[in-house]
């Protein structure tokens, strides 16, 4: 395997992509995630990829662990180059293929999320146009072939089991792998090394978030993986520990979002992510309130909260 790291000046620091069986006759060369669909990310990976002796055309299957650019935005150019095997979950296929109304489907959802959340008409309005102005980042469609939790991809001497994930998306999924007695999985942003994923923003489509990826969470710390290869910056040596600091984390942030309303009442998902997060910008302005409605809306399914017309409440 082969760690490749792309610049990604649009959302969250570098990407990491995974090459793997190159130089093995044996093995499909697979590229785990992509990159973000620019011209220069475009140059990194073709030039990191050319110092291993590939090119896009040697690509004979790309595996996705979720849908967002940073992570699928050029599988349509690679596979238009190598005619490779896409696979990304159900969940999440028809934004990659953007496949009818797939993607207008989702501005919309996005658009009446921030509406709910009480973003202000100016803060609004620039997020659309920020949104607007990266469109192009999700690259060209892609010919996808779906995934669901417990299949298995086949790479040459070893498979790769696939794990739904979601919460950060809904269609993320790791590929767990058992090699030399070792069990890996290349995670995407279930886990990462240093911040915590964003839940709520990331994806509207997700129905409580929160709990989806607590419970994803879960999962992670059951797989008793020996190391997770992650969407972002390096390896997670102890990715059990790693998911269990997260989700102490989300724990001690439900506490400030729960603080930050009574403080507050009435409070909209806006107004708490000021408190959680201060001044927001760029993507963050989906993310932030995206992360305090989730602790929101988890409240007010314990029985601490209360919705109302003007905001949350103390129940």
């Amino acid at each position: 395997m082969h760690h490749i790291q792309l610049s990604n000046a649009a959302f969250e620091g570098h990407n990491s992509v995974y090459l793997l069986g190159d130089g093995d006759a044996d093995a499909p060369t697979t590229l785990v995630d992509t990159g973000v669909a620019t011209t220069a990310v475009e140059a990194e990976l073709r030039a990191a990829l050319d110092e291993r002796g590939v090119a896009f055309a040697d690509v004979d299957r790309v595996l996705l662990t979720h849908w967002h650019h940073d992570h699928a935005g050029l599988a349509g150019a690679i596979q238009n180059e190598s005619d490779a095997t896409v696979f990304v979950h159900e969940d999440d296929a028809d934004l990659l293929a953007q496949r009818g109304s797939a993607r207008s489907d989702l501005h919309d959802a996005q658009e009446a999320a921030l509406h709910d959340w009480g973003l202000p008409d100016d803060e609004r309005e620039g997020l659309l146009a920020f949104n607007a102005e990266h469109r192009g980042l999700r690259g060209e469609p892609v010919d996808v072939t779906e995934l669901v939790d417990g299949d298995t991809v086949r790479l040459g001497p070893f498979e790769a089991e696939v794990v739904h994930l979601p919460g950060h998306a809904a269609g993320l999924v790791a590929y767990v792998v058992e090699r030399e007695d070792r069990r890996e999985a290349f995670v995407g942003d279930a886990v990462l090394p240093k911040y915590t994923p964003n839940v709520g923003g990331a994806d509207v489509r997700v129905d409580r978030p929160l709990a989806e990826y607590l419970d994803s969470l879960e999962r992670v710390e059951a797989l008793d993986l020996d190391r997770a290869w992650p969407g972002h910056r390096g390896p997670i040596i102890a990715p059990t520990e790693r998911a269990r600091d997260i989700a102490g984390h989300h724990e001690e942030r439900t506490a400030r979002v729960e603080k930050a309303v009574a403080d507050l009442a009435p409070a909209t998902a806006w107004e708490v992510s000021a408190e959680l997060f201060g001044s927001l910008a760029g993507i963050h302005v989906l993310h932030g309130p995206g992360e305090a409605d989730a602790h929101l809306d988890h409240l007010v399914r314990e029985g601490l909260l209360e919705a109302t017309a003007d905001g949350y409440v103390p129940a």
